[in-house]
């Protein structure tokens, strides 16, 4: 790999890889080498190309991946913004602590973006998650709060947003970036989007440095949908039940029903944050009959 650039995959787009590298974007086709070993590039993939006279190149090899997202097709990511409203539309815990589960199954670092506190008191919901162990942020993309600090928090990292329509993402990165829009617009325009899958992910570089993977139509429910947890895993996906687990009088414990289980104890005795226990084993209950080989 010494004779090739080393970049990072920003869109893939009609069998077109977009790759920054050396401060440029080089349009790549794939080597042959990617089909015939079941290889897919994706948005966030470290790249190494040959750049040709023309400015295009060939992508002739991609690094090893920290993490994988099936839908939307992203890799490597830094932070999963779990974006949500306060109000119009009223926050959904259980869809929010699903989208939690599976950030931290693939370990993404989820981060709670709480919108439009312009408008509601945020605090009661925001110190839920501040108490199982979440970074929150309470933000208004009219006012302009918690906006600097966000930017802060996302410089130097690949995130992806995550949040149902209404809950304001767009607003949201209208916000970190005025041009964002704009430049989204000018952008899609130009690598075709309508014209090819309404499910790809596209990173953007906001002016404080950090990187957006804006994925269009991308909800809750679709990283629901793609990406499965089984039963044994979930209790690992709760990370303010790591300290008690192994501490239940049965090695099988599910956490749900059992006496002598040290979570359940944890939750009556105020340590655990009972809505998100109460996501825990209504998700149990959803994933509970599920076979590794389904």
């Amino acid at each position: 790999m010494a004779d090739f650039l080393k970049g990072i995959i920003l869109k893939c787009v009609g069998g077109f890889y977009y790759v920054e590298a050396a401060d440029a974007v080089y349009e790549c086709r794939a080597r042959g080498i990617f089909r015939k070993s079941g290889i897919t590039p994706v948005a966030g993939d470290t790249a190494y190309i040959t750049v040709l006279d023309d400015e295009t190149g060939w992508l002739e090899e991609i690094g090893e991946r920290r993490n994988f997202l099936v839908r939307p097709p992203v890799a490597n990511l830094d932070l999963l913004l779990v974006v949500v409203s306060i109000t119009e539309p009223e926050p959904n815990q259980l869809l929010m602590d699903k989208t939690i589960a599976i950030a931290e199954k693939n370990e993404v670092e989820p981060v709670i973006v709480i919108t439009k506190a312009d408008l509601k008191d945020t605090r009661q919901l925001a110190e839920i998650y501040r108490k199982s162990g979440f970074e929150v942020f309470e933000v208004s993309s009219k006012t302009g709060q918690g906006i600097g600090e966000l930017k802060k928090r996302l410089t130097g990292f690949l995130s992806v947003l995550s949040g149902n329509s209404g809950v304001g993402k767009s607003s949201l990165l209208n916000a970190l970036e005025p041009s964002y829009g704009l430049e989204t617009g000018q952008i899609s325009k130009k690598l075709g989007r309508g014209r090819h899958t309404t499910r790809t992910a596209e990173i953007f570089k906001l002016s404080c440095g950090a990187r957006i993977a804006d994925t269009p139509g991308f909800s809750t429910i679709d990283i629901e949908r793609v990406q499965r947890i089984y039963k044994d895993e979930l209790a690992g996906c709760f990370r303010e039940f790591k300290d008690y687990l192994g501490g239940c009088r049965f090695t099988s414990c599910s956490h749900t029903v059992e006496t002598g289980c040290a979570v359940i104890d944890a939750v009556n005795s105020g340590k655990i944050a009972p809505q998100r226990y109460d996501s825990y084993k209504a998700i149990y209950g959803e994933v509970k009959d599920l076979k590794t080989w389904d």
